[in-house]
């Protein structure tokens, strides 16, 4: 069968992809991709044929990527992070049905929350959520009702998409709907482009998190109960102290 691969390259940087990803796009005839994410790979993989669209062609750019597999030619569709974390994978797999001569297969890479938890130092380590606040896809009133569930059931949270242009405030509405159950000085982090060039941090509380300016580039960890600031890092305690200190 024709071959279609839905890659994730990771947060950006060459050497945070993993071996697998690697292995396959350097295998592969066609690579194709949202523009800014082809562009990240494109010097590391020449002689590769590159089939760009900008965002929002997410269905054109499938269609394009099923086109050329089945001309015979394996073909990459390449994500930033992982593929099936608000990546392609899953379209791919739906539209799969019109291609029946194509089969579709995943490769995994590394989402923005565990290489933007990496840069913070642990915020993850106990049960996590992680949500987006765009509502391109999602209704507003329904990602409001998860940030309110996950709150309330004290998970850490890991905020994907926390604002842009056309939705400015709508941290500010997440912040507001997660203070109804957190304490203002919950332990935050904010993380902007995670490896790529210019990668910063800053460890904050929810308090002031409520006012921070982030854009699509930055990705937004809430702590839970038990987060901690530690030595200029964050860090979720999984109870491994307590266990000892009850001799479990």
């Amino acid at each position: 069968m024709n071959k279609l691969y839905a890659v994730g390259i990771g947060p950006g940087d060459y050497e945070k992809m993993t071996l697998e990803a690697e292995k396959v796009l350097s295998s592969c005839d066609v690579i194709v991709g949202y523009t800014v994410y082809v562009d990240l790979v494109r010097e590391h993989f020449p002689g590769k044929e590159f089939l760009t669209t900008p965002m929002r062609r997410e269905e054109e750019r499938c269609r394009m990527a099923f086109e050329e597999a089945a001309k015979g030619k394996t073909t990459a569709m390449i994500c930033s992070g992982d593929a099936g974390v608000y990546g392609m994978a899953g379209l791919l797999l739906e539209m799969g049905k019109d291609y029946p001569d194509c089969q579709v297969e995943v490769i995994p890479g590394v989402t923005a929350a565990l290489s933007g938890a990496a840069v913070l130092g642990a915020p993850l380590i106990h049960d996590f959520a992680v949500i987006s606040l765009s509502d391109l896809l999602t209704p507003w009133e329904l990602i409001k009702k998860r940030l309110a569930c996950a709150a309330e059931g004290d998970f850490s949270i890991c905020i994907y998409n926390p604002s842009s242009r056309k939705r400015s405030d709508y941290l500010r509405q997440a912040c507001d709907v997660l203070l109804a159950y957190r304490s203002p000085d919950t332990v935050c982090g904010l993380v902007r482009n995670i490896g790529r060039e210019g990668q910063s941090f800053r460890i904050l509380t929810l308090r002031e998190l409520r006012d921070a300016q982030t854009d699509m580039f930055t990705t937004v960890f809430v702590g839970n109960s038990a987060t901690r600031e530690t030595a200029g890092r964050m860090v979720t305690p999984r109870g491994y102290h307590l266990e000892k200190q009850e001799g479990r």
